[in-house]
């Protein structure tokens, strides 16, 4: 088995891992994030985020569809886990 629901599951002679390299990268390509640059923290220590603010409301649809595949990438990435549950919290009006 190499692949399972998208996790690639590769056997090596130390062990069985499982990453999710291919759908990470998809994830960044799909809503054009190929070109970014990285971070060491996918949230700044400190920020604060809250429903008030500018009021410049972004598509639902694009959102929820964003928050969705990063809740499937935290299968394997835990570190994404605390940042994908705070935005997933403003999925119903986002701005």
């Amino acid at each position: 088995m190499r692949f399972f629901l998208g996790i690639e599951v590769p056997q090596k002679s130390d062990g069985i891992y499982i990453c999710q390299n291919k759908y990470a990268l998809e994830i960044l390509r799909r809503f054009g994030m190929l070109e970014s640059n990285s971070v060491g923290s996918p949230i700044v220590p400190g920020f604060k985020i809250s429903r008030e603010g500018d009021r410049n409301f972004v598509d639902g649809t694009y959102y929820k569809q964003l928050v969705g595949s990063l809740m499937y990438l935290i299968a394997t990435r835990l570190d994404l886990m605390f940042a994908t549950g705070l935005i997933s919290r403003f999925m119903a009006k986002p701005s």
